[in-house]
């Protein structure tokens, strides 16, 4: 079989090489390339930048927009009936084809700009050591085995492996989805399979220089850095077809052929009747006007871009209107963990001091205020100690809002401190900081001094737990302190990081004074260890609920992180996403070796994936949908983008978003929140169940009429209406009342049922049994008003079957704004618009029966009181059918026990 796409292939192992071996492979001199080198270089490997391909032109994505078939279709419509003398007709569906093609393009040309975007992350210069001297050049102009210079403000120009590293920190978020800033270091690494975000020894095209300063040499540049790669996978992705332009497509095709063969039929059996042949002319050619639902594309676009208005008060940005329907299709979602299930932000969850675990809303309980006078001594106020070292130790600086900034690390433990009371600016007056070891990357260690007692000086180090243990003499156990056990500090690390929490320790020393020379071998040993830390990005409080939710509905929530597989899991179990014990954390080093058969079979039941890679992000999505599902794929870095523009919907993170993730995307959100999302698939799941109910309707009205005039003469009754009669009830009922369907709430169940089936006709679920049964009721009272009045004048007769016949379509609207619940427990005033809509077509009709001006344009006569009455009564008998067919439904549903989901 097959193995799953590494990503790695392409890649060489930078990263496992030592600095002689990158300058001997890419034979660059200590002194930098010559110029005459570097520019055979540049003609040999191209610029360093990433190059577009297949791009299509205006005019190409303007005719795209007229190639769909049910487009060709109502262009046709529109010719007819402007041949037939109809100009209203051809006027509303040009318009209705010409909104359509401006939407449709703008969404293409959106799509044409991720590429845009992801060229605006390349850096416009470069600090460049050639000829033995550095120099400012372009970034494009750029070779592998250019030696090149980084500092904090910098954009990596190219993928560069690091030589040198001082206190180097780069915002790798857009390329490896981790929030916190990589702290790089020089030194060689091992492992062929090592993720981004752990080349601790590289730097990436288009990720920003935080801190500290760096040297190294160009590796790749163009398309073949990171950055290139995501490029060329963004390329190969096309937008595809929505579940609605899927299903609209398909229904289309099989109308018009439908409407085709009926007409024809038509016109053949009126022939065969002796009926004047442009009469049936005439009739079949408005009988076709008629059947072609041209309000739908109207319905379907109102529907969507009153969801994408509903949805901005929502935080959901739709760039593509049929993202708004898709969700509700949705049978997949694959988040993001931070930001999106997670509040984007470090806090301290639980401290340990003095042989004790407390949780963070434990601690306020825990011990009394800071005592300099006792602070030092052996047992006093251990949780105290290590507040007072987290406020002391700590470079976060307190802005006018009294919130702390910085490096979001130092900014949690400044928090906590600053809940509990323990404020730095005011520690300062007694406690200020009178010498330093600052933070390094190499050691992973800071210390701060501070006078104490008795003239003393007291320091406070904090850094990692298997660093400072090895500084470390002693420890607090809440009395007292005793030699290092470091099996038990290791045994309580470990129950914290399985919690996927990050551990961070502190430890303190007094000092008769201040070590001279101040370095880390004098003054970072001997310490007594006092207490440590868990911290972690929590989750949302709304997340659990959101997944939940999900879950209720039918779609299955999965969390696709670059993050620890630890804190992936904890994030996961916490918000309901893994819930058994035996489920599994998948990492990108797992997919890896696995064969595209082994991972498809197990794509359904894997609910978390941990430390991959954008290929492996495509793989995700792409053995999802191979097996039928649709998925919705959220992301925020330029790694997401080929994912997200491959995903059913891409939704992009507005808050934390790159440029290129949100072009990528079909829509955005505007809070980063994934609760959010679970609104938005309540609402294309509304939209969905709205247009449903419209060609529900629609269909139905259009089968009655032709069964009302194919029908007839199969009964010896001449043709019932007139094509004046036709395109009138095509005008009033099919456009107004359609519309103001698009008003309708959603359903009491629409969270509380699986998702459709992705491959599920447009008219399953009953629809299209519904239609015909309807459409067969409604032209059969038709018909047998014709057969009641046939001895009446022509007039009488034709005007009864009119009216009923319109009528009778508006009883139905009524009857299918739900499909279970009757129209007494909605209300008439639920959906105001509707009301509106029925109350003025009745008002229409009664128009064109006792207005004497309009008497002969519709070939009508006015009815008697007793007529009307009778009409009225007939017309009724379709929307009696209709809630007698709910209540059949709801016993059904009553007696049939809901299975779990």
């Amino acid at each position: 079989m097959a193995p799953m796409s590494d990503p790695n292939e392409r890649r060489e192992d930078w990263h496992r090489l030592n600095a002689d071996e990158v300058r001997e492979r890419l034979e660059t001199p200590e002194g930098g390339l010559a110029t005459e080198e570097a520019a055979r270089r540049l003609e040999r490997d191209g610029r360093n930048e990433l190059v577009e391909t297949g791009r299509k032109s205006v005019w190409s994505m303007i005719l795209d927009q007229f190639r769909d078939f049910m487009i060709i279709v109502l262009i046709i419509a529109a010719v007819v009936a402007g041949l037939i003398g109809e100009a209203t007709d051809t006027i509303a569906i040009a318009v209705i084809v010409i909104l359509n093609a401006v939407l449709g393009f703008v969404q293409e040309y959106r799509a044409e700009q991720a590429m845009a975007a992801l060229k605006k992350m390349s850096a416009p210069s470069a600090t460049v050591r050639r000829d033995g001297r550095s120099r400012s050049l372009p970034a494009p102009e750029l070779v592998p085995g250019d030696r090149v210079s980084l500092a904090a403000g910098d954009v990596v120009p190219a993928d560069v492996r690091l030589f040198e590293a001082a206190q180097l920190r780069i915002d790798e978020s857009a390329l490896t989805g981790e929030s916190a800033a990589a702290e790089k270091d020089a030194s060689t690494l091992d492992g062929e399979e090592l993720p981004v975000g752990d080349r601790l020894n590289m730097a990436y095209k288009g990720t920003q220089v935080n801190h500290g300063r760096g040297d190294g040499v160009v590796v790749a540049t163009g398309m073949d850095t990171e950055l290139g790669r995501i490029a060329t996978l963004l390329q190969e992705q096309d937008d595809g077809q929505t579940p609605l332009q899927k299903r609209l497509a398909v229904f289309g095709r099989r109308l018009a052929f439908a409407v085709l063969a009926i007409c024809a039929l038509v016109f053949v059996t009126g022939l065969m009747r002796g009926e004047p042949p442009m009469l049936m002319l005439l009739t079949a050619i408005s009988l076709a006007v008629a059947a072609i639902p041209e309000a739908l594309p109207a319905v379907v676009t109102i529907s969507l871009a009153l969801g994408a208005r509903k949805l901005v008060r929502q935080q959901t940005l739709v760039r593509n209107l049929p993202a708004v329907e898709t969700l509700g299709s949705v049978t997949y979602v694959c988040t993001d963990k931070t930001g999106t299930l997670t509040l984007n932000e470090m806090s301290v969850q639980e401290l340990r001091a003095g042989g004790r675990t407390y949780q963070r809303d434990e601690i306020a309980d825990a011990d009394g205020p800071i005592d300099a006078e006792t602070l030092g001594e052996e047992g006093e106020h251990p949780v105290a100690t290590v507040l007072t070292a987290m406020a002391l130790c700590n470079d976060a600086q307190a802005d006018g809002s009294d919130e702390a900034t910085g490096d979001p690390t130092e900014v949690a433990l400044a928090e906590l401190a600053r809940e509990k009371g323990y404020l730095r600016e005011r520690l300062d007056d007694t406690l200020p900081r009178i010498a330093e070891l600052p933070f390094d990357s190499e050691r992973k260690l800071m210390t701060t001094f501070h006078p104490w007692v008795g003239g003393k000086v007291v320091s406070f180090t904090k850094g990692a737990i298997e660093v400072l243990t090895d500084r470390c003499e002693r420890m607090s156990n809440g009395t007292g302190t005793t030699p290092l056990d470091r099996s038990r500090i290791e045994e309580v690390s470990d129950r914290i990081a399985a919690d996927g929490l990050r551990t961070l320790a502190f430890a303190v020393r007094v000092w008769d004074e201040v070590p001279e020379p101040l370095t880390s071998d004098r003054a970072e040993t001997g310490l007594v260890l006092i207490g440590m830390v868990g911290m972690m990005d929590p989750p949302r409080p709304e997340a659990a609920e959101a997944v939940e939710e999900c879950r209720a509905a039918g779609i299955r929530p999965v969390m696709i992180t670059g993050d620890h597989p630890r804190t992936a899991e904890a994030i996961a179990r916490r918000v309901g996403i893994l819930r058994e014990e035996g489920e599994a954390v998948i990492t990108g080093p797992d997919l890896v070796r696995m064969t595209v058969d082994e991972f498809e079979e197990r794509v359904e039941d894997i609910r978390v994936y941990a430390r991959v890679a954008p290929e492996q992000k495509l793989n995700i999505v792409e053995a999802l949908q191979d097996r039928g599902h649709f998925v919705a794929m959220t992301g925020d870095g330029v790694n997401d983008a080929p994912a997200l523009k491959r995903a059913d919907i891409g939704v992009a993170m507005g808050v934390t978003g790159t440029d290129v993730s949100k072009e990528a995307s079909d829509m955005i959100l505007l809070d980063d929140n994934f609760a959010t999302i679970v609104g938005a698939v309540r609402e294309g799941r509304r939209i969905f169940d709205n247009i449903r109910k419209f060609i529900k309707y629609t269909m139905s009205s259009n089968v009655g009429e032709i069964v009302t005039i194919a029908v007839a003469p199969f009964f010896g009754l001449p043709i019932p209406l007139l094509p004046i009669h036709i395109l009138w009830i095509n005008l009033v009922t099919d456009g107004v009342p359609g519309l103001a369907l698009t008003a309708e709430p959603g359903e009491r169940d629409v969270m509380a049922r699986p998702p459709r089936h992705p491959r599920e006709s447009i008219f399953a679920r009953g629809l299209g049994i519904h239609i015909v049964w309807v459409g067969l009721s409604m032209g059969g009272v038709a018909i047998a008003t014709q057969a009641l009045f046939i001895g009446a004048e022509e007039g009488t007769w034709r005007t009864m079957v009119f009216t009923v016949l319109c009528l009778s379509q508006m009883g139905h609207v009524l009857a299918i704004r739900s499909e279970r619940d009757s129209l007494f427990r909605q209300g008439v005033l639920s959906n105001r618009p509707l009301l509106a809509a029925v109350v003025a077509t009745f008002a229409l009709q009664m128009a064109t029966v006792y207005l004497p001006f309009l008497n002969p344009v519709f070939d009508t006569v006015p009815l008697t009181a007793g007529q009307l009455a009778i009409a009225l009564a007939l017309s009724t008998v379709v929307f009696v059918m209709v809630e007698t067919e709910k209540t059949v439904k709801r016993v059904r549903a009553a007696r049939t026990p809901r299975s779990p989901t």
